[in-house]
């Protein structure tokens, strides 16, 4: 079985670094104050966890008791929930995007942010206030001083899942769309009862908490899936797909594939007002979905858009009403934030979070089908504990020039130096490197033609940190 447990924290829990315990956090007025402390929880997005620290993170049991201490916001409150490897948050995306076309108020979680940390709670495009930010924060630190000496310190991710929880049942939205942290039977939005639950592609990843095989990690993918609710999935491995099938029989989940169990097709196209684009259709006995535009570039969009539109043709069973009109004008406003995300035009700079091999891969697929350009000048950064050869393998396939970097925010950043050897090595080309992102980009900009094109990508750091030198040139008129 997977490294992941549901154990009692007692006698093994963790300080917060600066706190001797929660309880010492006292409530504050200040949003720049309430972010700083909750920077200095436990946050596994910035270490490389073993099994003794996942082991320590992830319980169910804290989340539970934390919930409870406020009030259990998300009882009474529909919600689809979305797992998977890759393409969750795309898949968050075009559902709370079509929702809100049909004019839904729709809370979003999602995770990592690029830029400001309340991107990741949102009622359709709107982001939380830095007030309600604040206030909820202060509720949630309190509850959890309040449980800490029973069930340890919690973590960044359970607080900020906390607050999310309280600004949807505290703004009354009509459902909510909560995208998985990490795995998903341990993580801590699994305490939701969905009304639907969608599990995107499944690839190896973070093995060491989630387990070594395809079937292991699906198991754990499928952790969301409950009783009645219906499960919805995209082609996968066989491996995999019986993973899930097994998990979806045991709870007593209606289990569906999308384009065996559940009608489905898909085409590229290009026209004049689109351009390059792909297009899906979805039909079932409740409706149908024809020649829909997929919203976010590239092939691998297309099942996520289909999975998304799957989850909106269950909620139908619900009452909400998705019309196919309404459907593709929400569609056609998903944002793109972080994937493939134009943030300059001239001259043309792009930034995408891709940080796996395959999201590489698909990333240079899109760009190369749906984008002219004559050169593109990537500026790359990862995590030391990525496929590293993997990922550079992918990115040569489709960078004319590259220029390695690392992000500030990221201590777990891999040496840019050593990716430009490793580069060398694996693919006998020349590459730059520069000490921080600010530098590379100025260095990419320099290498820039009137026609090429600049992709800032690696991973979600590299990405946010760009976006957010150039939110910064747009406001001040200045040069980066």
């Amino acid at each position: 079985m997977p490294a992941q447990r549901d154990t009692h924290p007692n006698k093994t829990r963790k300080k917060s670094p600066g706190y001797e315990s929660i309880a010492e956090m006292k409530p504050t007025r200040s949003y720049a104050q309430a972010v700083r402390n909750l920077e200095s929880l436990p946050n596994m997005e910035k270490v490389r966890p073993d099994k003794s620290v996942a082991d320590e993170h992830f319980k169910l049991d804290r989340m539970r008791a934390l919930a409870a201490a406020v009030g259990d916001p998300q009882n009474g409150m529909p919600f689809v929930h979305v797992a998977g490897s890759k393409g969750k948050g795309s898949v968050v995306e075009m559902i709370a995007a079509s929702l809100t076309g049909c004019g839904y108020g729709v809370g979003v979680y999602t995770s990592p942010h690029l830029v400001d940390v309340r991107e990741r709670i949102r009622i359709g495009d709107e982001p939380i206030s830095e007030n309600d930010f604040v206030k909820h924060f202060n509720t949630v630190i309190a509850a959890a001083g309040m449980i800490e000496p029973e069930f340890g310190s919690v973590s960044y991710f359970e607080v900020l899942t906390a607050m999310a929880l309280r600004h949807f049942a505290e703004q009354a939205v009509d459902i909510s769309v909560l995208e998985v942290g990490l795995g998903g039977r341990l993580d801590a939005t699994n305490i939701v009862t969905p009304s639907v639950t969608c599990v995107t592609q499944i690839q190896l990843e973070h093995t060491h908490i989630l387990g070594n095989t395809l079937a292991e990690i699906a198991r754990e993918k499928a952790g969301i899936f409950k009783p009645g609710v219906p499960a919805l999935t995209v082609p996968q491995s066989d491996e995999a797909l019986d993973a899930m099938r097994e998990i979806a029989d045991r709870v007593g989940a209606p289990f569906a594939v999308l384009g065996r169990d559940i009608e489905f097709n898909q085409r590229f196209e290009a026209d004049p007002k689109l351009g390059p684009h792909m297009r899906v259709g979805l039909m079932t006995e409740r409706g149908e979905y024809e020649h829909l535009a997929v919203p976010l570039p590239g092939e691998h969009q297309a099942l996520n858009c289909g999975l998304a539109l799957a989850a909106l043709d269950c909620l139908k069973v619900l009452g909400f009403d998705t019309p196919e009109v309404r459907v593709a004008e929400g569609l056609a406003r998903t944002r793109r934030h972080g994937r493939a995300e134009l943030i300059w035009a001239n001259p043309r700079i792009i930034v995408d979070g891709a940080h796996t091999r395959d999201s590489v891969a698909a990333l240079v697929r899109a760009i190369g089908a749906h984008t002219r350009y004559d050169s593109m000048v990537v500026v790359f950064g990862c995590a030391a504990d990525k496929d590293i050869d993997g990922l550079l393998e992918e990115i040569s396939r489709g960078a004319d020039k590259i220029v390695f970097t690392k992000s500030s925010a990221n201590p777990r950043a891999a040496d840019p130096e050593m990716l430009r050897s490793r580069y060398t090595e694996l693919t006998g080309k020349m590459a730059q490197v520069e000490p921080d992102v600010k530098s590379a980009i100025n260095t990419a900009a320099r290498a820039l033609g009137k026609g090429d094109l600049m992709c800032i990508t690696g991973s979600f750091y590299i990405a946010g940190e760009a976006k957010k030198l150039f939110e910064e040139k747009s406001r001040e008129k200045v040069g980066v």
